[in-house]
């Protein structure tokens, strides 16, 4: 069965299909990788066009997450509390919530945060992580907001990831890999491997 890594957050805006796009590219290389967009405005299944040798499967085309043939799965959740995300997350081996790093977009995860708790109450191997994205140059709020997620009752990861042009721009570019930003690739390369050290401890 497929290790499932479900990316949420019900707020718009905050680089969700961009990571989900480029961490499953960074994982392509060693594993079966399919990316699931459960968004029923279809962004990267629309733009699959883009990523040929990945398997992008639109929500009109899935039937059971669990059942996909991948040694890996990677999900992109809309922008809104889904009545399927407590269902999706009691399948997921980890979930991804990038926030922005200021102090309105960390109170707007905190009925995801509810979500992903209540879903650890019940499955005690489900593995969760709250993750710093398009963090502003020396941006003096960031301490200040990431003491605050460390309130909140699931892990803060130690990745950041930067407000980056390259980065933004990756999913017209076919992935930050293909890119010349170091910085950018050092950082992706980071978080996915941060996510499979917190899934396999």
């Amino acid at each position: 069965m497929a290790s499932i890594i479900t990316i949420a957050h019900q707020k718009g805006g905050v680089g969700k299909s961009t990571l989900a796009v480029n961490l499953a590219l960074c994982f392509q290389d060693q594993l079966n990788v399919a990316l699931v967009d459960t968004d029923l405005q279809g962004s990267l299944y629309h733009s699959r066009e883009e990523f040929p040798g990945l398997h992008i499967i639109g929500a009109d085309h899935l039937r059971d997450i669990a059942d996909l043939p991948h040694d890996l799965v990677l999900v992109d959740t809309p922008p809104y509390l889904s009545n399927k995300l407590p269902d999706l997350f009691m399948h997921s081996s980890f979930i991804l919530v990038p926030t922005k790093a200021g102090f309105f977009d960390v109170m707007a995860i905190r009925s995801t945060l509810a979500l992903v708790q209540d879903a650890q109450a019940r499955n005690r191997n489900l593995k969760a992580g709250v993750v710093l994205n398009m963090i502003k140059p020396r941006s003096g709020i960031t301490a200040d907001v990431a003491t605050l997620i460390e309130t909140l009752g699931t892990p803060l990861l130690s990745t950041r990831i930067h407000d980056r042009v390259s980065i933004a721009r990756s999913s017209i570019t076919s992935g930050i890999l293909r890119s010349t930003d170091q910085k950018a690739k050092d950082e992706i390369t980071s978080l996915a491997e941060e996510i499979v050290g917190r899934i396999t401890t």
